[in-house]
């Protein structure tokens, strides 16, 4: 599928993504046109991507935005939470987070869905705001239908 000529709003995110998986199943270009579609669909962003869990770590994978952190182990930061924790985490002030971690310091609010096969985790979608109280439920469950479209887009 061609990128869309033209914005598009968060209304449209999920039935792009949709659009976009439907005849691919690689789990990697998948994430990078998920990271690129929610870094242009959802306003005041500064970062969309995913970590791939790898060995007990996660891993940076398909992003939009600056350089992130490389490797978060589980636990530590937002994703890390939730990797541990296994379900969705909005954090209307990162600077409030207990060990948070600053990949980005313009980094205000995040939001984190895990990506689960089952009861196996497979990664995380990590999106940053430099707003605080950016994200919202209607954000939260747009996101988590984004990454229930991609684990059922994955090869079996």
């Amino acid at each position: 599928m061609q990128a869309p000529a033209h914005s598009i709003g968060p209304e449209d995110l999920v039935p792009m993504v949709a659009a976009t998986l439907a005849d691919e199943t690689d789990l990697i270009a998948n994430m990078a046109n998920i990271a690129a579609l929610v870094f242009e669909a959802l306003p005041d962003l500064n970062w969309a991507g995913f970590y791939v869990w790898k060995d007990g770590m996660l891993v940076l994978g398909p992003f939009q935005g600056r350089v992130a952190c490389t490797r978060i182990a589980p636990g530590r930061g937002v994703c890390g939470t939730v990797a541990r924790e296994r379900r969705t985490k909005v954090v209307p002030n990162v600077h409030a987070f207990p060990g948070h971690i600053a990949c980005d310091a313009a980094s205000a609010a995040e939001i984190v869905v895990p990506v689960m096969r089952g009861e196996q985790l497979v990664g995380v979608l990590d999106v940053d705001s430099p707003r605080q109280n950016r994200f919202t439920s209607s954000d939260q469950h747009r996101l988590e239908q984004v990454v229930a479209l991609l684990v059922a887009r994955m090869a079996p």
